[in-house]
């Protein structure tokens, strides 16, 4: 869950027998869609990654022992950063694990192509992948137009956007309408994140983090921390959890997971480092603690 630098690497677009076989693969109604090609893109990443996990993995460091990547992040974020370049030749693309391309069109895709990577390398199930589309920029998009996770464990799959209602489509094809929940925070269960370092730290803004996270979840019938920021707010609009909020969160981390939920009718907002989604009340409830 890292922040994205400047310095990045440029994508390629080297062709490749499993890219050429998912091209070949896609009916043109699927490839002239956005919301077809999304689906299509994350449900394959996560297979490459899965797949990939199974073989064996080796596990790098990036900032902490919590921070991690694999040779399945790279690999999945590749074949995305290839798949789109050919789908969608004048988008930019901005992924986690360092590909970047400048946007001819003024449209951004940011990719997550294993979400909740520690969960993934110590062989729990709560990961995805994840993709949104966004215009401007993606620290803070002009225009927000859809956002797609896969679970592979459930088979599950969600799109949506401000402009799309939210679907999940299941793993027996069937596709259903979901909703966020409004109801009071003593109800629901909240999923959150704070990073060790901030909750060791004595330094008087991340005590004051601290203080007011922990009041913040003491609003709430409980809590958890999954791991996984994109199924956490997947859980999030169908009902499976109640709200959200986690501090210092990337785009391809946020993106996603809020166009989901804006889709499902709930609301997203940023509370100076946080970031908080749910029902409009649950928000407002959130936003007078979170510090």
């Amino acid at each position: 869950m890292s922040e994205p630098t400047p310095e990045t690497t440029p994508a390629t677009t080297p062709e490749t027998p499993e890219l050429d076989a998912f091209i070949a693969q896609l009916s043109d109604s699927i490839a002239a869609t956005d919301t077809g090609i999304a689906v299509a893109i994350v449900k394959r990443a996560a297979t490459i990654a899965s797949r990939m996990r199974a073989e064996g993995l080796v596990t790098e460091y990036k900032t902490s022992i919590s921070d991690v990547v694999t040779a399945a992040d790279r690999a999945a974020e590749k074949f995305v950063v290839d798949a789109l370049a050919r789908l969608r030749p004048e988008d930019g693309i901005l992924g986690e694990e360092g590909s970047a391309k400048e946007s001819a069109s003024g449209r951004t895709w940011v990719i997550d192509p294993v979400d909740g990577t520690y969960n993934f390398t110590s062989g729990s199930d709560y990961w995805c992948s994840a993709l949104a589309l966004a215009t401007g920029d993606v620290n803070d998009p002009d225009d927000l137009i859809l956002g797609a996770v896969h679970r592979p464990a459930t088979g599950e799959t969600w799109i949506g956007g401000p402009e799309l209602p939210t679907t999940r489509i299941n793993l027996n094809g069937t596709v259903d309408d979901v909703q966020v929940d409004n109801r009071p925070l003593a109800e629901v269960c909240a999923a959150t994140y704070l990073h060790t370092t901030v909750v060791g730290s004595d330094d008087e803004t991340e005590v004051a983090a601290t203080r007011s996270w922990l009041d913040a979840v003491s609003r709430c019938a409980t809590w958890r921390m999954l791991g996984s920021a994109s199924v956490d707010m997947a859980g999030v609009v169908d009902g499976r959890l109640g709200v959200w909020f986690q501090r210092d969160v990337a785009p391809w981390d946020w993106l996603p997971g809020r166009a989901l939920i804006e889709g499902g009718g709930g609301d997203c907002a940023a509370v100076g480092r946080w970031k908080v989604v749910g029902s409009e009340g649950q928000v407002a409830a959130l936003r007078a603690v979170l510090k």
